[in-house]
């Protein structure tokens, strides 16, 4: 892939964020983001028969019924955690790695948690072999979040959420966000951002219809 095909995909991802800011209350993301989003390579997180398909728009099949993210989405959700250089950051669902490179891109440290054992090891392997060192990985039930790491200053989950985890609510520092798509795993979703303000109070806002695969494990039934 040629950085023609990074930029080329950038400028998609914008014109999307300017299509959808009436939704979003976004007319453009942060230059940091955008950054990360353009210097990871995608091409190395999909499987070998997608690679000509990287760096289009879309959402890509990584096998076991999971997807990589649509590139965009993955810009709006990073972006709406509004990352700063020295955060510690969980994301739940690790899939393929992507969203997690985007992320170490701009924080201190990215735990990341996946249920599925093939693709916690694919994408262990990835992160290991292109050098993101402050990314950690393991294998579990990520609707439970990771005590031991806790709490968080932003979290992002790459999964639909029948309800807003409570769990992951727990593990977040005042001020901070989560950041979830909420809804049935074949109707309507939201993206939705939780805020826990300085004294524990919870601020719901819902950002934009969205189509993600369900989350997986034991707390995939509960609902708020």
């Amino acid at each position: 892939m040629t950085v023609a095909d990074a930029d080329e995909l950038i400028n998609e991802v914008a014109r999307e964020v300017s299509y959808t800011s009436r939704l979003t209350g976004r007319a453009a993301l942060s230059e940091r983001v955008m950054t990360a989003l353009r210097d990871v390579p995608r091409h190395e997180f999909v499987p070998q028969e997608a690679i000509p398909y990287a760096y289009i728009n879309e959402p890509l099949a990584i096998g076991y019924g999971q997807t990589i993210s649509q590139p965009y989405i993955v810009a709006l959700m990073t972006d709406l955690l509004e990352p700063r250089a020295s955060d510690m950051l969980l994301e739940v669902g690790t899939g393929s790695g992507y969203q997690a490179a985007v992320l170490s891109r701009l924080v201190s440290r990215v735990y990341t948690v996946e249920i599925i054992e093939p693709l916690h090891r694919q994408a262990l392997a990835t992160l290991r072999r292109l050098g993101y060192r402050n990314v950690e990985c393991r294998l579990g039930d990520g609707y439970f979040g990771w005590p031991q790491a806790a709490p968080f200053d932003g979290i992002v989950v790459t999964a639909a959420a029948p309800g807003i985890p409570e769990p992951l609510v727990g593990q977040l520092k005042p001020g901070a966000r989560l950041v979830v798509p909420v809804g049935s795993p074949h109707g309507h979703q939201q993206l939705t951002v939780v805020e826990k303000g300085e004294k524990g109070e919870i601020q719901i806002d819902e950002v934009l219809g969205v189509v993600f695969v369900p989350l997986t494990g034991e707390g995939r039934g509960s609902a708020n």
